[in-house]
């Protein structure tokens, strides 16, 4: 049995432990804050490491950014982790062999092995939370591009509204399709719709309007909170039916924290409905909340230790 050590790194915490080329954890999943500047972070990734450098038989990071094809740096600008994260070389860390995937593309991976997508070789994961990110696979691998930069779906522009993203860009899907978007919708909506008037947060500033009122004020009948929900559903099926039209998948698995708020066979159908290929299923992850971990940990045996 081989042992990885499995790191997920975000911009709050980050958490840990040991799985085995299973995908199984054998060790309890531990977590601790993630420092804010590099040097810090750097100390605690060494540390975490040297806690279980001989037992374990490589290094597997699970992190926000587009990583290098040779799965040691980040490359790309990531707001949420300290400055200089994109100037970090994971390979110096440790003696033992170390990779670095992108945490979506690494929870993509553990979907097709071991989640909703097994036996979908042409798959996709679309990561609905604060923002929105996406792993592909194709034809039974990671779509990783000629960069490593590949599936950054949430960059995918879908309207031309002027709406800015937190890439600094405007109209990128994950500025409708997340949980922020969301919100943006429910102001926008509030600001502009007679239907505001009527609803049970008409006394609210529709700046302070938040995910979880629309959800809640949707359980109330709320007219204007379900048509805002729409909106938001309607700008999702939007860039669904993009990626579905490209890439032609087997199944489109969704995971993150909005992905309970909706109802698959009705996304399902609103797509089979507009595109030109083969139908596609839409069904929700299983993986859990450490299939970061896992992809990475999988993906790191199959590199160096299978």
């Amino acid at each position: 049995m081989k042992k990885i050590l499995a790191v997920d790194a975000g911009g709050t915490k980050l958490i840990y432990s040991l799985i085995n080329e299973k995908g199984e954890f054998l060790t309890e999943v531990k977590r601790v804050a993630t420092p804010k500047n590099i040097k810090d972070l750097t100390d605690v990734f060494k540390k975490i490491i040297s806690d279980y450098e001989q037992e374990a038989d490589c290094i597997a990071f699970a992190t926000a950014g587009a990583v290098n094809l040779e799965n040691t740096k980040v490359e790309s600008s990531t707001p949420n982790m300290p400055e200089g994260y994109n100037s970090l070389d994971f390979s110096k860390l440790s003696t033992k062999p170390v990779y670095v995937e992108n945490d979506a593309n690494a929870a993509a991976w553990a979907e097709y092995k071991l989640g909703a997508a097994i036996g979908d070789d042409n798959t996709v994961i679309i990561t609905l939370g604060t923002g929105v990110g996406g792993g592909f696979i194709v034809n039974g691998k990671l779509l990783r591009g000629k960069s490593g930069r590949g599936g950054e779906v949430g960059s995918m522009k879908i309207k031309s509204q002027k709406r800015i993203c937190t890439c600094k860009r405007f109209d990128c899907f994950e500025s409708y399709a997340s949980g922020t978007g969301l919100k943006i919708t429910a102001e926008e909506v509030a600001q502009t719709d007679i239907i505001f008037k009527s609803s049970i947060y008409k006394e609210k500033n529709p700046k302070d309007i938040t995910t979880y009122d629309i959800i809640d004020g949707i359980s109330k009948n709320d007219d204007y909170s379900k048509k805002v929900f729409d909106i938001w559903k309607h700008d999702l099926v939007t860039g669904l039916i993009n990626i579905v039209n490209i890439f032609d998948n087997q199944s489109i698995v969704i995971s993150g924290g909005m992905g309970k708020f909706i109802d698959t066979g009705e996304i399902e159908n609103m797509i089979n409905s507009e595109i030109v290929v083969s139908p596609v299923k839409v069904k929700l992850a299983k993986a859990g909340n450490y299939s970061g971990m896992i992809g990475a940990a999988l993906l790191a045996y199959d590199k160096y230790l299978s």
